[in-house]
This record gives C-alpha cells, structure tokens and sequence, in this order.
C-alpha cells in the first residue's frame, strides 16, 4: 500500500513539475523547474511511463480551433503575419517543454532518455507517435551534424569512451579489451561524433581498416591476433567494417552519413596514398525476405524484367525454403563451402535482386538505404564473407562492398531519393542465372 502511494506520489509531483515549467513566463527559475522535472521524472517505475506520456499526449496537444481559425486566416491571406501565427499555433506546447527542459543542468541528456523510454513503448500507445516526432524533430535540430565535434577514439582515449565502444558495438561483438586495442592500432581506425554536451558520450562511431586491397571477408578485420601492418605505403583501401549507433534514443536521427563523409575526406589528408574508400557490410534480413516469397512490392515487381523475374522463380525453386526451412539446414550442417553450385547462383541472384533492385523501396534491406542513400554504390557481393552464426543464420554468410567514390556520392546520392540505386556491371550479372 505505502509503495502505491509512493509511486502515485511521485508521478503526481512530476506531472505538476511539468505544469509549473511550461507556465513560467519568465526565465529566472526556468532552469530549477526544468531541474524539478527531470529529478522528478527519474523517480518514476517504468510502468509509470505510459502515464507520464499520456498527460503529455493529452495535456500538450496544439488547439485544435485556433489551428483551424489560423489555416483558413492564412489561405485567406498568404501574408507574412498570418504565417508566422499559424506556425505557432500549429507547434504542439510539449515542444516548448523539453525545449525548457533542455535548460536542466543534465537537460539534453535527459530528454534523450526520455525519448529513449518513450520508443519503448510505442507499441502498446502508438498514439503517442505524436509526442515521438516532436522530441524527434527537436533532437535532429539539436544533434545536427553541424554541431557535433568529429574525434578519432585510440588507446589513449578515456576508459569511460572506450567501455561503450565494446558495449555498442552492433555488427561485430568486441571480446573484451585484447580485441579492442587490436580494433585501435596503426592500421585500424576508429572515428565517432560527440556532443558538446554529452562529452564523453560517444554518439555513434564508424570502425575502419586501412588495407592493401578490397576485403572480402570480415574474419581477418576482426581478429584479434591477426598481425598489424606498419608499412602506410601499403594502405591503399580505407574499409569501413562497423558502424553502430550508441544512443537508442537518437533513433531515427541521421548522423551516420555525414560521419562516414567527414572520415572519407579525414583519412585521404592523412593517407594520399588511400584510392579506395569501401565497406564491408552484412546483409541482414535477406533469408527472411527470401523465406518470405522474394517479394519486392508491386511497383518494383513490375518493374523486373522478364529474364530477371524467371531467374527468381528459378531461384526460389532451386532453395525451396518452404519445404525445409534456413534453420533447419543449418541445424543440418549447412555451409557455403558444402553449397552446391545451384544453391550458391540461386542465393547470390536473390541477394543482387533484394540489394539492388528492392533498397528503394519501404521495405528495403536497411544498410543497403543506408549506404545506397548515402551516395555509395553497390560494388561487389562477396560469397562467405561472413560464417559467423550470425552471417549465416541472416544472410547465408554473404557480404556487400558498398564503394565510395568521393567524386559521385552527391550524384548518386540524388539517384537514389528518385528511386534508383547504383550498382556495378558485375552485380548486374548476378541477376539472371
């Protein structure tokens, strides 16, 4: 009993912080009141969170008369007064109170968290979608990439940094420190952006190996005893092998494009001897997608020419996931040095298929948009990149090259938001088999 009254005690004291904060006129106390809401929002349970984001659904919702009375003013009057009153109308008040909340001595920080705990629950209260955008649509302002600070992340760098490399790293796991400091020597990279006010809180970081020549295969980039290589004359290829994103509640917030440019021109002012700037990146979700029927949507199915359409028909047959699923042929022994030369056609023609001609649409592989999005184009697809569980289980231990070339990233870049993605004359090949 005394627990429930505890907590209902307490979301009541943060929903009051809140109805004082947005309020206040002036700005003298702004900075304790916005103090008083966070102290007060990090005492509730995470079962209170649905409700404290329902008053904030329901409290700080833009009125819907006065929208109303501002639009038919303004297409009455297209004039400048009219334009300016219907865009304050139309902001939802809860944008001014994590703005205010932003003034907390940890404000950014918390609002982050906050939002971090709102996507948590988006599934049971979709409607709190509104909410969702408008703290996404304050934090893409504030955590522009204009104002985040590029560091490159070494040996030297604070514990505190280096502790959350290894423990967001989302591609390829970091086994303890012996693995990271192999991840950080002469011929390894790695670079992340910070926020002035988050300091030591790596946003999101990109990992790269400097080589000789493309790379094919991940193992060798990431094992921990594989030999360094000293000689800078040998760098030819800047590999970008992992990107991960820190902070879940920066979702949705794109930063990882402009760090991989600003690496690009970073590494080619300290290597001129670098031609090549690659990835080596996994395809996730592709045997999903296959299991699923290949189906890339009915615009871009329409689209397929009729030798491609055959050969995925042909493909599908060849794997015919519908009689004996993927995790019962690897649970088999499945692997791709056993592979048949069928099997290997049919899954390198689906992946060219999936990566190359379904990436832009809403249900495309997501590093591929990513990359592709990102002005890169889609180089080589590499047999048995990956065989690792992971590789397997996901995309049948296939790896892409996603290339870019400096010199065309905004040309292809601008391809691929009107629907087309760059790929090469060999991954073309693969499509028909």
């Amino acid at each position: 009993m005394l627990e429930k009254l505890a907590k209902a005690r307490n979301l009541s004291k943060a929903n009051n912080a809140i109805k004082r904060l947005i309020s206040e006129r002036g700005e003298s106390n702004a900075i304790s009141m916005a103090d008083d809401v966070v102290t007060n929002y990090r005492k509730l349970s995470k079962d209170q969170h649905i409700q404290f984001f329902g008053f904030i659904f329901e409290k700080l919702n833009p009125n819907a008369d006065a929208v109303m009375k501002a639009a038919q003013s303004y297409a009455a009057e297209a004039n400048a007064r009219n334009y300016v009153h219907l865009q304050r109308v139309v902001e939802a008040p809860r944008q001014e109170l994590f703005r205010r909340l932003n003034r907390a001595s940890q404000g950014t920080a918390a609002v982050v968290e906050m939002r971090r705990d709102l996507l948590q629950i988006l599934d049971k209260k979709p409607e709190f979608t509104a909410v969702d955008f408008d703290m996404r649509h304050l934090l893409s302002s504030w955590f522009n990439p204009g104002f985040l600070k590029m560091h490159q992340v070494d040996w030297k760098s604070p514990a505190e940094v280096l502790e959350k490399l290894i423990q967001h790293e989302a591609v390829h796991a970091i086994d303890g420190w012996d693995d990271l400091r192999r991840r950080l020597q002469p011929d390894r990279r790695c670079f992340a952006f910070f926020h002035p006010q988050l300091p030591n809180e790596p946003l999101i970081f990109v990992e790269v190996a400097l080589l000789p020549e493309i790379p094919s295969v991940i193992a060798p980039l990431v094992d921990k005893k594989a030999e360094t290589v000293e000689q800078v004359s040998q760098f030819k290829v800047a590999a970008f092998y992992s990107i991960s994103n820190c902070e879940p509640g920066l979702r949705g917030v794109s930063m990882g494009n402009f760090l991989i440019k600003r690496v690009a021109k970073e590494l080619q002012a300290e290597f001129p001897s670098l031609k090549t700037f690659i990835t080596l990146s996994p395809v996730p979700g592709f045997i999903d997608w296959v299991a699923a029927g290949a189906n890339l949507g009915d615009a871009a199915s329409e689209k397929l020419k009729p030798p491609v359409k055959v050969a995925r028909e042909q493909a599908l047959a060849t794997l015919d996931l519908a009689t004996r699923s993927w995790s019962e042929r690897l649970s088999g022994g499945w692997h791709p040095d056993q592979a048949s030369q069928k099997e290997k056609d049919a899954l390198l023609c689906l992946v060219s298929i999936y990566l190359a001609l379904g990436s832009t649409g809403r249900q495309g592989n997501p590093v591929a948009k990513f990359h592709l999005g990102n002005g890169a184009k889609l180089h080589q697809i590499n047999w048995a990149g990956d065989l690792s569980r992971k590789g397997l289980r996901q995309s049948a231990g296939l790896m892409v090259n996603y290339l870019y070339d400096l010199g065309s990233v905004e040309e292809n870049h601008e391809r691929f938001a009107n629907g087309e993605a760059m790929y090469s004359r060999a991954v073309s090949k693969l499509m028909t088999i």
